[in-house]
């Protein structure tokens, strides 16, 4: 681990520019690192009760997570074993058991296969035990759900490390969705990514930021599997309306000390998951591909049940000054994109602020090598 504070004696470099550009490296990320790692899937608020249900995307394979009779999450690939049609879409409540609305085949919510309508045609080529559904892994985090298709990847609780201690705080488990957002940016999920990875840019495009958060102390550790950031608010009131009405109704939520109230954090899980803790309430994002030049955000924001009305106003404050830097950051990487479709661009070097650029990058390099080693 290193900080701003202890940067590492050499940074490593920036991907080339081919990475974010080519088409063909999207498709072998697919397989090499999506199909790979562990991926937000939701919250445990979403899944209460036996039967309740999510669906999911890891990488461009769809993934289903239920609640099944013994209170335990089991997920599966989103596919009947019959004729592929997708089993369930969005989120809800299943009755007792998973039933595909194209041929009608039925599965208990453990997978197992139990009913084929007009079974006795199928013969012996019917046997329901080999056609359960297909499972995935899937672990808890903090009351955030992962999923992960690759039976040999190492548990994400010996990834992350202390990550679920700094977390544990904010109680994420017992809060609840509020104001769930999506769309998409203009840009290579790793531009969008490498922009969240680093505060350098800071003082020069987000002013608000600047006038809020303390620069000089913000501060980001490099760990194996994941970045974790300090942004600490400014002692001095903003000159911003907004921004000023925020700092100065701001309260912790329950189970925060009171120093969480002059603080942001923000944690890089690898490869495509963050999460913002806030004062007053917590948000997840999630990078997924749409496409070599464009990316789609899933996007959750989480705080505790029975807020007052200031507390409200509080976190509407800070859903709409985070929506302006989103808004500054997506011209950023827009910028970006276009420029590294520039011939004969190379990539200059990186500072210690942007120590999760390096990480990031070699972390793609690892994962992407058996691609990058077999290109002509």
């Amino acid at each position: 681990m290193h900080t701003i504070a202890d940067p590492p004696t050499t940074l490593g470099t920036p991907l080339k520019p081919r990475l974010y550009t080519d088409p063909a490296v999207l498709e072998s990320e697919q397989e090499l690192i999506f199909e790979r790692t562990w991926q937000l899937a939701g919250h445990v608020s979403s899944l209460p009760r036996t039967g309740s249900y999510l669906t999911a995307q890891a990488g461009t394979q769809p993934v289903l997570v239920i609640r099944d009779e013994q209170g335990q999450l089991r997920a599966y690939k989103n596919v009947c074993r019959h004729r592929a049609s997708r089993l369930l879409s969005g989120a809800g409540q299943c009755k007792a058991a998973i039933r595909c609305r194209y041929h009608g085949w039925t599965y208990k919510l453990d997978g197992t296969l139990i009913g084929v309508p007009e079974g006795l045609g199928f013969g012996e080529r019917l046997d329901k035990r080999a056609l359960g559904l297909m499972p995935v892994r899937i672990e808890e985090l903090c009351g955030l759900v992962f999923v992960n298709l690759d039976p040999e990847a190492a548990p994400l609780a010996e990834l992350v490390g202390d990550l679920p201690e700094r977390l544990a705080p904010y109680r994420i488990e017992t809060l609840r969705s509020f104001a769930p957002a999506g769309g998409t940016q203009p840009a290579n999920w790793k531009a969008i990514a490498d922009n969240y990875l680093e505060g350098y840019h800071i003082p020069i495009a987000h002013p608000g930021l600047m006038r809020m958060l303390d620069y000089r102390h913000y501060d980001v550790e490099v760990h194996d599997h994941y970045v974790w950031f300090d942004a600490p608010l400014r002692a001095k009131p903003s000159s911003n309306r907004l921004e000023r009405l925020y700092a100065k109704l701001v309260t912790p939520m329950p189970g925060l000390a009171a120093e969480h109230r002059q603080m942001w954090r923000y944690a890089y899980i690898y490869p495509n998951t963050t999460i913002d803790l806030y004062p007053d309430q917590v948000g997840t994002w999630q990078l997924l591909p749409n496409g070599i030049g464009s990316t789609r955000d899933v996007s959750a924001s989480y705080r505790p049940a029975g807020a007052d009305p200031r507390t409200r106003l509080v976190q509407w404050a800070n859903q709409r000054l985070n929506t302006l830097v989103t808004e500054e950051d997506v011209d950023l990487v827009d910028n970006v994109q276009q420029g590294l479709m520039t011939r004969g661009y190379t990539c200059g070097p990186l500072g210690a602020r942007e120590a999760g650029v390096a990480w990031f990058a070699d972390r793609i390099r690892a994962d992407l090598a058996p691609a990058l080693d077999a290109a002509p």
